[in-house]
């Protein structure tokens, strides 16, 4: 416990019993608080860093990192870039000494690592590296030009050394432009890719659509369902609830194929389609494994996170408010939009931006219900991930949708405002 302060007569300073000036004093209680505060703090800080900051910060440097061609053919790289015209073939010494890189590589059973990466740019260069590695550790000889085209005509064209040149560079935006449907040409100009295989932008747009359509329908499903809980007695409110938390106690898996029961086309719903007459049996309805099926079931599943919030707004509402808005002559409807909902936006904020960062990350359910038509970006993430293994590109498919979620919360928060938000 800190000494009273006394006054010294010489100099006016306060200090206390033992001379010490308060001031100092003051300054060091407030450090010692603040390092126990910081202690306290740490374990979260790093909980954080390592599970949130961390693989963040992992997914945006994989965006960019391109080590393959560094690594594994280094001094093929470098006489490349320093000799090569770009306009014909390379001479005999770059054939010389990509022959010896990639006989080593096939000692070592990693020749494949260069044909991966380069299949990314162009498709078939990943059979032409694997075979070329292979006939020349087994019988190639010089002269190596010859050899080279001997083996695939392909080595004799500018266009190939373009593409090894373009996929060298240690850090490159390649992933990127890819993620958009854009690629370097081997004379390193931005293109669109093929129109075969433009498919991200339009699954972005697709994310997109469906996340917003999901957000609408749980809104509209939700706002009732809410404003009946907060109208309700608390008896039977409490029951209500119960049912609305009830889906938290189910496995997400187990409410996802419980859909697919239902909306099959021998399923419950077309069943009793049929059986009352609204179809015939030879033209049952088509509910899943489309997009469809993908809605129904992320509507089920996120309308809790919907309700909850605005549930928790309208609590707060005083009853009051309506009546004396119905005492200055406005009807039930007038003073519902106009004095009820005004102050249940914070919640419908709230519930809509939760709704939608779930729904634009969502994986599960649309991989089960979605079909060819209802699956997401998620989804193109998790396979380039799994097997293709292209992590730079589903690094920078993850880096375009984390940057579209920050710029719609920053478009959030200029039009309605964060401090607004409430979740209770």
């Amino acid at each position: 416990m800190t000494d009273a302060p006394t006054a010294s007569a010489a100099d006016g300073v306060l200090r206390t019993n033992d001379g010490v000036p308060l001031k100092i004093t003051l300054r060091r209680v407030t450090r010692r608080q603040r390092l126990i505060a910081l202690a306290l703090v740490m374990p979260l800080f790093a909980f954080i860093m390592v599970t949130f900051v961390g693989p963040i910060g992992m997914m945006l440097f994989r965006a960019v990192d391109n080590p393959v061609l560094q690594e594994q053919i280094p001094r093929t790289v470098a006489l490349l870039n320093e000799t090569w015209d770009g306009e014909s073939a390379p001479d005999e010494a770059v054939f010389a000494v990509l022959a010896e890189e990639m006989i080593q590589l096939y000692k070592v059973r990693e020749v494949a690592k260069v044909g991966i990466r380069l299949n990314y740019e162009q498709s078939g260069l990943r059979s032409l590296i694997t075979q070329t590695a292979r006939t020349v550790a087994r019988r190639g000889e010089p002269p190596w030009m010859e050899t080279f085209i001997a083996i695939d005509e392909r080595w004799g064209e500018p266009e190939t050394w373009g593409i090894i040149q373009q996929a060298s560079p240690r850090y490159t935006l390649s992933f990127f432009l890819a993620a958009l449907d854009l690629r370097y040409d081997w004379q390193g100009n931005i293109v669109e890719q093929p129109e075969r295989e433009q498919i991200y932008v339009m699954m972005f747009g697709r994310t997109l659509w469906i996340s917003g359509l999901v957000t609408a329908l749980c809104l509209v499903l939700g706002f009732p369902v809410a404003h009946l809980l907060a109208t309700l007695p608390m008896r039977q409110s409490n029951i209500l609830m119960i049912l609305v938390l009830l889906p938290f106690w189910t496995s997400l898996l187990v409410r996802t194929t419980s859909w697919i029961v239902l909306l099959q086309t021998e399923g419950v719903i077309n069943d009793v389609l049929v059986w009352i007459g609204l179809i015939a049996d030879e033209n049952r309805a088509q509910m899943i494994y489309n997009q469809f099926g993908t809605i129904i079931a992320m509507t089920h599943i996120l309308l809790p996170f919907m309700v909850l919030p605005i549930y928790s707004v309208m609590r707060t509402i005083s009853p009051s408010h309506m009546r004396a808005a119905r005492s200055l002559g406005a009807t039930p409807f007038r003073a519902f939009r106009e004095v009820y909902v005004p102050q249940t936006l914070p919640g419908v904020g709230a519930g809509s931006i939760l709704v939608f960062i779930l729904s634009i990350g969502y994986y599960i359910t649309p991989a089960l219900v979605g079909g060819r038509t209802g699956q997401l970006i998620s989804n193109f993430i998790a396979y380039h991930m799994q097997k293709s293994l292209n992590w730079g590109l589903a690094a920078a498919l993850g880096a375009l949708l984390l940057a579209g979620v920050l710029v719609l919360y920053w478009l959030y928060n200029r039009l309605i405002g964060i401090d607004k938000m409430k979740f209770g």
